[in-house]
């Protein structure tokens, strides 16, 4: 009943930008938290950024100062500004959402479909 569709994936050369967007749908009542993880063959999962009540955001260490993520709780909807990009920011990106549960006392999560970016000469 929760969807994420994201967009704004593909190609860049180092030091480009790219805009990734996510939005949410279906049965949703209060978004807690939106943001991107992202994963590379051969390494973790990582959580790039996120914003918290469409308001505070952080960010992982490796892409503070490059990227910055946004929100428009209206449109339900977060965005992610990647700047200075870097062939190590390769990866999928997975968008993610974190509910609050009607009693707002637990969350629960659910993930977009996946965004290939590359960056390459």
């Amino acid at each position: 009943q929760v969807q994420l569709v994201q967009s704004g994936g593909g190609s860049a050369q180092p030091g480009g930008s790219l805009t990734l967007s996510c939005t949410a749908s279906g049965n949703i009542r209060i978004i807690k938290t939106m943001g991107w993880y992202r994963q590379a063959p051969g390494k973790e999962r990582e959580l790039v950024a996120q914003i918290i009540d469409f308001y505070t955001t952080n960010y992982a260490h490796t892409v503070e100062g490059r990227f910055s993520i946004s929100g428009d709780s209206a449109k339900k909807t977060a965005y992610l500004q990647m700047n200075t990009l870097k062939p190590e920011d390769t990866a999928i990106y997975y968008c993610y959402v974190r509910l609050l549960t009607r009693n707002n006392l637990d969350f629960t999560s659910h993930w977009g479909q996946g965004t290939q970016v590359t960056i390459s000469s």
